[in-house]
């Protein structure tokens, strides 16, 4: 945070995650299922990017798609992979988990915090769906979270920015751990509208994907096969961290703060 702010990004590859350090990322989350808002990437995946970048390594714990509320039998699949990504090198962890009525999960959240621990812990974007985002930021601070990710609520942190720099000043008003500059806005942030963002939201992070579309190598296509879902992106499309992107998200940012 040499320059008054850091840029996360969030990757599914080693590729991204290579392009999101040379474009000058301070902190990596990595994932796998970005279309599905994030899940836990593989331990391989994690091994192999800690060879390959220098910046900390943030490590998606989310055992699918869909809503945050977890079954007993989830839950047991998150400790676990939290127990791994400590093992393999994560350097923070991310995870988030509701009640049904829209709450913050707190027996739930301080039994993981425990398996995290000495490991800093971002609560990820489960926030924008809580019933109380002023409620729910209270109970994030008592549980000794160090970071809350959120668009503010809404479909993007532009969208969300009134509520963003409200919840800010609520944080900036409590004696706790978290500071407006680790409540990172996140969601739909581009080249075009992140001054706004940041301006408006007091933040000193920001969370990104920036990512790209790069045509896939494969010279052989069967137009009549797709490997997931009629929504999901084709298969000879591959979305990566694109350098250039990261490079001027960094540019504005420097230029703001």
């Amino acid at each position: 945070m040499d320059d008054g702010f850091l840029m996360e990004v969030c990757v599914d590859s080693v590729e991204s995650a290579v392009n999101a350090e040379r474009g000058g990322a301070g902190r990596i989350e990595l994932c796998a299922g970005l279309v599905e808002g994030g899940t836990t990437p593989s331990m391989g995946l994690l091994q192999v990017v800690k060879q390959c970048v220098r910046v900390p390594v943030f490590v998606m714990i989310r055992p699918r798609g869909g809503d945050f509320l977890y079954s007993d039998r989830e839950v047991e699949v998150m400790k676990a992979d939290i127990r791994l990504a400590k093992l393999h090198g994560a350097d923070g962890l991310v995870f988030g988990a509701l009640t049904e009525d829209g709450r913050i999960d707190t027996e739930l959240c301080t039994a993981l915090l425990a398996v995290c621990r000495p490991l800093p812990v971002t609560f990820h974007r489960a926030f924008d769906m809580v019933h109380d985002p002023l409620v729910a930021l209270e109970t994030l601070i008592s549980l000794g979270f160090e970071r809350v990710l959120t668009s503010g609520c809404d479909s993007s942190a532009l969208e969300g920015l009134s509520l963003i720099k409200r919840l800010a000043e609520q944080v900036m008003s409590s004696a706790c751990c978290l500071t407006s500059g680790l409540f990172p806005p996140g969601g739909g942030i581009t080249e075009r509208n992140l001054q706004r963002i940041l301006e408006g939201s007091t933040a000193s992070e920001f969370h990104c994907s920036a990512r790209s579309a790069r045509d896939s190598g494969m010279k052989f296509r069967n137009p009549n096969v797709a490997m997931g879902a009629s929504f999901s992106a084709p298969e000879y499309s591959i979305k990566v961290a694109d350098v250039a992107k990261v490079r001027t998200l960094n540019a504005i940012a420097k230029n703001i703060l």
